[in-house]
């Protein structure tokens, strides 16, 4: 499997290639439109970034005599505007600028034709789904193109394209993608929607200090440009940053878990894209404090009651190894008799060690390598699994995905501590769902003392964990001392 995975990477690459230099060399290929470009644009500038604002907040035909006429009135808007962009990506890019009213703001400006690409993005798609035949796929390619000075190319070089996986992993079944990919590029598109969501957000965890949204500015935002507060900050994947700033990793770590098991468990209203691009950390210059600065809110996962309470359920019996209920909370979720795998991939630990109890061991080098080396050889079974699991779990295993990227980069992995956070907020979960579905108030009273009594264990549990640690730090220190006696 490993071996097919290569070819496929090799073959697409090579067929990228050719067909890129082909079908641009013949005049048959946009710059701007084809999706493999798109992500190579996503690196360059916008030369002229006036043009990108203007025609992005009002639809004025570029080089018109309008659009002349409104570039020259940017300079209504803003008293300075960077040409350099401060991050690129496939959608959109953003610049720093500054208002008259003398605030530094953040403007997210989104690519001209990338609402026209990315319809033509799923519709390639939605063609190998339905198995369209190559002569449809020239016509609906040409069409859904709506440009008719640009002729058609080969349609054969983009059917190869799209089949390409199907016809080297005919046992991988990705159709679930279109589905996602069609429910979230509008979502994402839509700018004022990214706005509504951050300031959801902000109020949903307004009694965390530590978190910073920026601010939006509606006055002058549109469907495809945002204006907010400008927050400077180094990524959270920075070592070096945070090391120059005198920020505590393991600080960061533990209130970015803190954060996202409020998000998943308490509030089911998920931030879905937490890359270290839209993860930012600082010390407050007014008094000293660090914050997480999030970015980029345009891609949130609404969860169920339902699918929250037994994800709650789920990482509530991994965490304390009960593994009937592991099983029972696994297969309500999708995963049927690959409950096993779905744990593995949930945790990002072997089996071995879901069995043995995932708080009791951090993951070593040897149990990372083992699940990079052994991933290739489950992909169908993975596949599989990610088709019959609520299309809700997808989003969430990106964003767990990425934010054990950021705690790999800071060294940080997976601690006892985060994982009793977890807990917490999962008990805190459950309890206000069995308060909300009873009107007895001896019954709530219960629940509300069991709750206090799990939430005392969890922390006398991290207490014992913390008197351990200092113990065994001062046993070393001590061995250490004895080897290495002061000088007389």
């Amino acid at each position: 499997m490993a071996r097919r995975a290569l070819r496929l990477a090799s073959w697409t690459s090579m067929a990228l290639a050719a067909s890129g230099f082909y079908l641009y060399g013949n005049k048959y290929l946009d710059p701007n439109d084809f999706g493999a470009v798109r992500v190579g644009r996503a690196v360059a500038t916008t030369a002229v970034i006036s043009y990108d604002y203007l025609t992005s907040l009002r639809s004025v035909p570029y080089g018109s005599e309008e659009y002349l006429q409104l570039r020259s009135e940017i300079h209504d808007l803003f008293v300075s505007f960077d040409d350099t962009p401060l991050g690129a990506a496939s959608l959109a890019q953003v610049h720093k600028a500054v208002l008259h009213d003398g605030r530094t703001v953040a403007v997210k400006v989104q690519h001209p034709k990338v609402q026209v690409q990315s319809s033509k993005d799923i519709l390639l798609m939605e063609i190998q789904k339905n198995h369209v035949t190559s002569q449809s796929l020239r016509f609906l390619v040409c069409e859904v193109g709506g440009d008719e000075s640009v002729p058609c190319g080969p349609p054969r070089v983009v059917e190869v394209l799209v089949l390409a996986v199907k016809q080297l992993f005919p046992e991988f079944e990705f159709m679930w993608l279109v589905d996602e990919a069609k429910k979230n590029l509008p979502l994402e598109l839509d700018f004022l929607n990214e706005g509504r969501n951050a300031e959801k957000v902000a109020q949903m965890l307004k009694h965390f200090d530590f978190l910073k949204v920026p601010q939006i500015y509606w006055e002058l935002s549109t469907k495809r440009v945002l204006l907010m507060e400008f927050v400077d900050g180094g990524q959270v994947n920075d070592r070096d940053y945070m090391e120059r700033n005198k920020i505590d990793v393991n600080e960061i770590s533990r209130l970015l878990g803190k954060m996202y098991s409020e998000m998943i468990f308490v509030n089911g209203f998920v931030h879905c894209d937490p890359h270290p691009g839209n993860v930012l950390v600082h010390k407050r210059p007014d008094t000293g404090r660090v914050e997480i600065v999030l970015l980029d809110h345009g891609l949130y996962q609404v969860l169920t009651e339902e699918f929250r309470l037994d994800y709650c359920h789920l990482w509530q019996s991994l965490i304390w190894t009960d593994m009937k209920r592991v099983e029972k909370y696994s297969q309500r979720l999708g995963a049927g008799r690959l409950y096993p795998l779905f744990a593995c991939m949930l945790t990002a630990r072997s089996w071995d060690s879901v069995t043995r109890g995932i708080s009791q061991a951090p993951v070593t080098a040897t149990e990372d390598s083992e699940i990079r080396d052994n991933a290739a050889n489950y992909l169908p079974q993975i596949s599989q699994l990610l088709n019959h699991v609520p299309r809700q779990m997808l989003l969430i295993f990106k964003t767990n995905d990425l934010l054990r990227g950021i705690e790999a980069a800071l060294g940080t992995r997976a601690s006892a501590s985060s994982f009793l956070n977890m807990s917490r907020c999962c008990i805190r979960a459950l309890a206000v769902h069995k308060k909300k579905n009873t009107r007895s108030f001896f019954r709530r009273t219960q629940i509300s003392l069991g709750e206090a009594f799990s939430l005392w264990q969890i922390n006398l549990h991290e207490l014992v964990l913390r008197v351990k640690a200092l113990r065994l730090a001062s046993w070393v220190l001590a061995l250490l001392c004895w080897l290495l006696p002061a000088p007389h």
